[in-house]
């Protein structure tokens, strides 16, 4: 069956608005990510980026508006339904056991099916049938040498690899990041900014974020909101050359 394939974008948001209490965070927005791209949702403090992404994640419902996955609306459809439809949003699902390994947390990941259910029962002998697929996973997200660790040994930024390797064991066809480098030092987010472009390969990613470079870097194309609606939308070089965006960002830290 290739008709989902054939729509060539994975997410189409069509009048996207919320409302909070009369005023209105997000405005009108439609927003079409194409199929196997890194898009970028960018804007000032305030500009609506986070409740545009809480809407397509499911986290929030709109007041208005409309959105599909590959096609099919799932405007009103709950989070833990959209995440077995392949829309995975990391540090979702893949909150983390501060107390189990790296190796231990990618194993519990690779054995619940998306939703609540645990499978904390299951012997020790068919886990192990997991470890395969688990090192495969951490050797992905560049954990190799940490997986005997426990994961609140972690510094930070191996943190944030070992939630998006828990949420890789989901196999989501759409990753959704929110400001997967807040935080970090320059290290860190060179680091993170190359994991992201190697688990692009073959899946769409969505990312909130706020560091400009990391954004110019991977995105092959940018949508700018200010004041909840959206200001423009492009690759990079087009959308920093525009005089309402640099507009927008000067003096509000966003382009550091």
């Amino acid at each position: 069956m290739d008709s989902v394939s054939d729509v060539p974008y994975i997410v189409e948001a069509s009048g996207l608005t919320k409302e909070f209490k009369g005023f209105a965070a997000v405005k009108n927005v439609d927003l079409r990510i194409r199929r196997h791209t890194i898009h970028a949702l960018i804007g000032p403090n305030g500009a609506g980026k986070t409740t545009c992404f809480n809407l397509i994640t499911k986290f929030l419902e709109p007041t208005r508006g409309t959105i599909k996955l590959n096609g099919r609306d799932i405007t009103r459809t709950p989070p833990a339904d959209v995440a077995r439809l392949g829309m995975v949003r990391s540090f979702q699902i893949s909150a983390t056991f501060p107390h189990l390994t790296v190796l231990e947390n990618v194993r519990i990941a690779l054995q619940r099916p998306i939703g609540n259910s645990f499978h904390f029962w299951q012997s020790e002998k068919s886990l192990d049938a997991l470890n395969d697929r688990a090192m495969e996973l951490i050797a992905d997200v560049d954990l190799t040498q940490y997986a005997k660790h426990l994961a609140v040994e972690l510094p930070y930024g191996r943190k944030r690899a070992l939630e998006i390797a828990t949420t890789l064991a989901l196999e989501p066809e759409m990753l959704l990041l929110d400001e997967p480098t807040s935080g970090m030092g320059r290290e860190d987010i060179a680091r993170t900014a190359d994991l992201i472009k190697r688990v692009s390969a073959n899946r769409t990613i969505l990312m909130v974020e706020h560091n400009l470079s990391v954004v110019a870097n991977l995105s092959d194309r940018i949508t700018v909101l200010a004041r909840g609606e959206i200001l423009t939308e492009g690759p990079y070089a087009e959308v920093s050359k525009n005089p309402q965006v640099i507009e927008a960002y000067m003096g509000t830290g966003g382009a550091h």
